[in-house]
């Protein structure tokens, strides 16, 4: 029997960040203040261990948000002793944090080795320079294979997170970038459809025609390819979509964009209707009144997708 898997987050928006991204407005995302202290940190950890069974488990505490790297080594240090402390004492499995690319390098390295953290998730968002370029991201691609070799050689489990529709992308160039992720051959991807979210030099340039989002039909469409390239090279992909909140959700803090909270679904329940399609299309099925399929029970919701529609189909 497998165990069970468990999460800690410990939320650092925007603690750190030497840049404001055109779409990034952390507090409003995590719904979190900037100040974490070891203590806050250690009080998350004791209160979510409460909740969380002891047997049969894997647990993970995990640093998000901000750019973790970034922050004074003295207050990487007081956090970073915090989850240690858990994970000498075998409470916890792994620590994980995300950061930039252009904050890495191995005097870095060698502190997060000292305090056990076993996986570095990049923001990577594009590998196309005028992508990144328009997305006020303040590095270069080459920033992005650099940390991401140093990463790997130091034996850090390497995660990579990719955003699509962001200021001069399109699908091609979505794509493009899927596939140099593929080559540096990270453990785990994050797919993230650009998002207005309030606050943000998006909004303004939404606000003043100078940004067209997605249509969530697009993101699906560019997300299911996407899904299917890291798939297909074994790559695990561990989210696809921004987590929906009370305030993440269109008409509060989402001002435009492919929302959807169940955006994973709809795209694993594309690939489904691809492969229908193609099915039909080979063994010229469009005559038959009744058909029955078989389907492991996990995979019966995606078959039949969002409201039926693939039944519909």
């Amino acid at each position: 029997m497998s165990k069970d898997y468990y999460i800690i987050p410990i939320f650092v928006p925007h603690l750190g960040c030497p840049h404001d991204c055109v779409f990034c407005n952390q507090k409003r995302i995590t719904g979190k203040s900037t100040d974490m202290t070891k203590e806050k940190a250690d009080n998350i950890i004791r209160e979510h261990l409460k909740t969380i069974p002891k047997m049969d488990r894997q647990l993970e505490i995990a640093f998000y948000g901000g750019s973790f790297t970034a922050i004074s080594y003295d207050s990487q240090r007081e956090l970073l002793d915090v989850a240690y402390k858990y994970k000498k004492k075998g409470i916890v499995n792994r620590i994980r944090l995300s950061t930039r690319p252009d904050y890495i390098d191995e005097r870095e390295l060698l502190l997060l080795k000292e305090y056990g953290v076993d996986i570095i998730e990049l923001g990577v968002q594009s590998l196309d320079e005028e992508v990144l370029f328009h997305s006020g991201r303040g590095h270069g691609s080459e920033a992005v294979y650099s940390a991401s070799k140093l990463i790997k050689e130091y034996g850090f489990g390497l995660g990579l997170q990719m955003m699509i529709g962001l200021p001069g992308d399109n699908r091609e160039k979505s794509l493009f970038t899927a596939k140099e992720i593929v080559k540096m051959d990270p453990i785990c991807v994050r797919i993230y459809p650009t998002l207005v979210i309030v606050d943000t030099y998006l909004e303004k340039m939404y606000l003043g025609d100078k940004y067209k989002p997605l249509s969530l039909e697009e993101a699906v469409d560019i997300s299911t390819d996407l899904l299917m390239i890291f798939t297909y090279s074994n790559i695990d992909v561990i989210r696809i979509g921004l987590q929906p909140t009370d305030n993440i959700t269109l008409g509060k803090d989402v001002i435009a964009g492919p929302f959807h909270p169940a955006f994973r679904q709809l795209v694993e329940s594309n690939i489904y209707k691809i492969i229908l399609e193609e099915y039909f299309n080979q063994e010229n099925l469009y005559d038959i009144d009744e058909l029955t399929f078989e389907v492991n029970k996990k995979d019966i919701s995606n078959l039949a997708g969002q409201n039926s529609n693939n039944i519909n189909f």
